[in-house]
């Protein structure tokens, strides 16, 4: 798994150094607006910094909290205008704080809101994935590898409800592709590519392999066959070359 990383956007390079004095984790400075969302969902982000002084941080806030994939990630976001502060909470953002706020209270709202993954979860979900293929998500990977993707909705969904560890985590993650890839099969671009998102969140903290299904492809497909709907859009779905969507590979254990 990768390390939790700090997201800040930013026009002024002094932010990002203003911003991560006693960080101990790794940051990405975004240089482009247009990389925002895109690193919140592939990114371990832990907590995003917006400057109110960007030119688009209205409307990076409201599409980052009005995506699935992304509006569990905290937003601090720091202005010394209190206007332009009370908007941006009306916006989303978690937290609206001044410059000085911000510089004074930086190590507390990192402990506080950075979204750092519990080290306690990660052994159990490492102890379930060591564990066999229960019946039901069984018969949901058969069903994927068939091509039966609304079918195998239901089964990797029993299995995610009855589930109550964390490697729950790997049937939504499945599911959630194989929803994909119906909604691919049915012209459903917008459908399609907001599951393929979504689906991002419970694949990334898993290991590469888990309950001998291999996650590490299934992320690997699952990106390759989003960066393509995204480069052809919607007007050109019907390009997408439908042998990008793989079955699930897996190791009886």
């Amino acid at each position: 798994m990768n390390p939790a990383t700090l997201v800040y956007l930013s026009q002024d390079r002094a932010f990002a150094d203003y911003v991560k004095e006693g960080l101990e984790y790794h940051n990405i400075e975004l240089s482009q607006a247009q990389q925002f969302i895109d690193v919140l969902i592939d990114g371990t982000v832990a907590l995003v910094f917006v400057d109110g002084a960007h030119d688009l941080w209205r409307g990076q806030i409201l599409a980052a909290k009005n995506n699935a994939a992304t509006r569990r990630i905290p937003i601090c976001f720091a202005s010394d205008e209190r206007d332009r502060r009370a908007e941006a909470v009306t916006c989303g953002a978690d937290l609206a704080l001044s410059w000085s706020e911000l510089e004074s209270r930086i190590d507390q709202i990192i402990n506080d809101h950075a979204r750092i993954p519990d080290p306690a979860v990660l052994n159990q979900l490492a102890c379930e994935c060591r564990q066999p293929l229960p019946e039901l998500a069984l018969a949901g990977l058969h069903d994927f590898n068939r091509g039966e993707f609304y079918r195998q909705h239901d089964l990797f969904e029993a299995q995610w409800v009855k589930t109550a560890g964390p490697v729950r985590d790997l049937y939504r993650g499945i599911l959630q592709v194989g929803v994909a890839y119906y909604q691919i099969e049915g012209d459903n671009y917008r459908g399609a590519l907001k599951m393929l998102q979504r689906s991002v969140q419970w694949l990334r903290p898993l290991p590469d392999s888990c309950q001998g299904i291999d996650v590490k492809q299934l992320r690997r497909d699952s990106t390759a066959v989003r960066a393509e709907l995204q480069r052809l859009g919607p007007e050109r779905l019907g390009e997408l070359d439908r042998r990008l969507l793989k079955k699930l590979k897996w190791t009886p254990t």
